[in-house]
C-alpha cells in the first residue's frame, strides 16, 4: 500500500458483496468477537441479504476493499436497537493489515454525515466490551454509552449500546481525540 493514498469511502457494488462479507466474518472471527461456529457468522456473510434492507459502505485504499459497515435505516430488519430519531449501523469491520489508515473513522464519519443530512436526531450502534479499537473511535467521536440499553446475546454476552446525539446546527465532528 501506498502511505500518500487516502481511504475513500463509498457505497458497496453488488459484486463486492462475497469479498465484503468474507472480510467481515475474518474480523470478527479473527478478533475473537464470534466463534467459528456461531450463527451469527451466516449473518456477518450474508452481505447481499443485508443490502437488500439496509446500505452497505465500504473503505478502500489503494483501490482495496479494507473496511465496511452496515447502515441500518429505522424500521428494517437490521435496525435492532435504534430508537426513533436514530440511525443504525451495524459490523464495523476493518482489515487488520489497515488498522491504522482511517478507514473505521472514515466509515463512522460517514455514517455520521448521512444521518445529520437525513435529519436524524442521533447515531446509536451495539459493540461488544472486548472491540477496544472501534470503540476507541467511537470515544473520539463522542458516542455515549447508554446502560439502560445494554442487552444480551442468546449465549448470554452482554452488548453495550453507545449513542451520539447529533447538533441541530450540523457542527463539524472530526473523530479526534479532545
Amino acid at each position: 500500500m501506498r502511505v500518500h493514498d487516502p481511504v475513500v469511502v463509498r457505497a458497496a457494488r453488488p459484486e463486492e458483496y462475497d469479498e465484503i462479507g468474507d472480510l467481515t466474518v475474518q474480523v470478527y472471527i479473527g478478533g475473537g468477537y464470534v466463534s467459528a461456529h456461531s450463527p451469527y457468522v451466516g449473518e456477518l456473510a450474508a452481505t447481499a441479504r443485508r443490502a437488500v434492507a439496509g446500505r452497505i459502505l465500504v473503505a478502500t485504499y489503494a483501490d482495496r476493499i479494507v473496511g465496511s459497515l452496515t447502515v441500518a435505516p429505522p424500521g428494517t430488519p437490521y435496525a435492532e436497537i435504534a430508537l426513533p430519531g436514530e440511525l443504525e449501523f451495524r459490523m464495523l469491520a476493518v482489515a487488520k493489515s489497515a488498522r491504522g489508515l482511517g478507514a473505521g473513522t472514515a466509515l463512522v464519519r460517514t455514517v455520521i454525515d448521512m444521518a445529520r443530512m437525513e435529519g436524524f436526531a442521533a447515531v446509536a450502534l451495539t459493540t461488544m466490551p472486548a472491540m477496544a479499537d472501534a470503540r476507541r473511535i467511537y470515544h473520539r467521536f463522542g458516542f455515549l454509552p447508554v446502560p439502560s440499553r445494554y442487552w444480551h446475546t442468546e449465549s448470554g454476552e452482554q452488548l453495550h449500546v453507545l449513542r451520539l446525539p447529533l447538533d441541530k446546527e450540523g457542527g463539524d465532528v472530526t473523530g479526534s481525540a479532545p
